[in-house]
């Protein structure tokens, strides 16, 4: 899971399964549920088992690429295996569901309404347990914590009071363990974001 080819490794995993079940599933496959695990969106057979794979290899050439071209690459070194987790935790996500849409698609009883929403839960608690460990940099954001943009460029997280993002409408604080505050006294307290609402 910590790889940098790890995603590759996926794809091919997911190549593989496409090419196992294009000649047994019929010419439409259903490709989105409802929230009742209802077939409401259906796809080519084709397209259906070709999007995975190829927004698989698409992400890993992304996720390799990010830590070259961002202006504070520097800090990537401080969270590469917080990163590589992060991205390979998505790629796994997205096999699974591709294998859930073939299975679905063989006749198979899935219960897309069910195992989605826990795929996801599960992949958010990942989430949020690794993007606390992420650095400052252009294109990684930890969604809750107080972000701005530094007059040098890229993205910081305050390590001191903890506020939600403007988008969300709502302005609160919450404090947090300050140990990453050592060694970062350039990093001044932001306080809670206003963001006009009452």
């Amino acid at each position: 899971m910590r790889s940098r080819w790890f995603g590759l490794v996926v794809a091919a995993l997911a190549v593989a399964m496409s090419v196992w079940a294009y000649p047994q599933l019929p010419p439409t496959v259903a490709t989105h549920w409802n929230l009742n695990g209802t077939p409401d969106g259906f796809s080519s057979r084709l397209w259906a088992l070709a999007i995975v794979p190829i927004v698989l290899i698409a992400m890993t050439v992304v996720f390799n690429v990010l830590p070259k071209v961002d202006p504070r690459r520097e800090n990537y070194a401080k969270f590469l295996t917080a990163y590589w987790l992060i991205a390979n935790a998505v790629i796994l996500f997205l096999l699974v569901a591709h294998a859930m849409v073939i299975a679905a698609g063989l006749g198979f009883s899935v219960k897309i309404d069910r195992l989605m929403p826990l795929g996801i839960g599960l992949l958010f608690v990942f989430l949020g347990n690794y993007l606390t460990r992420v650095e400052p940099n252009w294109f990684i954001v930890a969604p809750d914590a107080p972000h701005r943009w530094r007059a040098d460029g890229g993205w910081w997280i305050d390590p001191g009071d903890q506020c939600v993002p403007a988008t969300s409408g709502v302005s609160r604080s919450v404090r947090r363990d300050d140990r990453h505050r050592r060694g970062h006294p350039d990093r001044a307290i932001v306080h809670p974001l206003e963001t006009g609402t009452t």
